[in-house]
């Protein structure tokens, strides 16, 4: 009677695992294709040229480094790039896991052991800075954005609360680890912690929606972000 209890305890646990997969997989699947804020006011005036890139990875938001409502400078600076160039006129803004970022540029990349410790809330979360002189917006995933100062302000509140920041009020810089993408981006210390439903895709649709710009109601990949950005 012990074995079979046991037996049927053990079954029941692989079905409840299978049926939460199982839920996770139609989620991912299907709730990206729900839009929110759907009826963007597009007579509003167009104060700042945003950006939105993916390197099939990971997404960022590409901003002004510098504008006359928000100057990252003070958060991300140009000396903790290997460049140190500063003449870069736009930066793009990324959140995601600390060992994605540091250790997986490329999805050829990953390891076991980074993709377990993200996957279940083990580590710790970063945001990477890229520098760029222009914005390519030829590359297959793009998307340009015309949004008014309001909008632009909640954009950037949403970026500022997720630097973790230190007594002084700075921003945390991690140093250079050989990362493998280029010589003129950072990596910098963030609040939250990456997980199987919080990615850094699901960081950048939220970014959108503190916007007031179209957005899904939830996504896991990039895809579901240009779905509602199709060219």
């Amino acid at each position: 009677m012990k074995i079979k209890r046991v037996f049927r305890i053990i079954l029941k646990t692989i079905g409840i695992i299978t049926g939460l997969l199982a839920l996770y997989v139609i989620a991912g699947l299907t709730l990206y294709r729900i839009p929110v804020n759907k009826n963007v006011n597009y007579k509003a005036p167009n104060d700042v040229t945003i950006y939105l890139l993916s390197n099939g990875v990971h997404t960022d938001v590409v901003v002004p480094v510098k504008n006359e409502y928000m100057d990252w400078r003070g958060l991300i600076k140009y000396e903790h790039t290997d460049s140190k160039d500063s003449t870069y006129p736009f930066v793009g803004i990324g959140w995601g896991d600390k060992g994605f970022y540091l250790q997986t540029p490329e999805w050829k990349d990953l390891k076991l052991s980074v993709a377990l410790k993200a996957a279940l809330h083990l580590s710790t979360a970063a945001i990477h800075a890229t520098f760029y002189k222009t914005v390519d917006t030829t590359i297959v995933k793009s998307a340009v954005l015309h949004i008014s100062k309001e909008e632009y302000s909640g954009l950037v509140t949403f970026i500022k609360n997720n630097f973790l920041i230190d007594r002084e009020g700075n921003s945390i810089h991690i140093p250079s680890t050989n990362d493998g993408y280029g010589d003129s981006d950072a990596f910098y210390e963030a609040k939250g912690s990456y997980s199987l439903f919080y990615t850094c895709n699901t960081w950048t649709n939220n970014a959108l929606k503190a916007a007031h710009q179209k957005a899904a109601l939830w996504v896991l990949l990039d895809k579901g972000i240009f779905y509602h950005y199709k060219k």
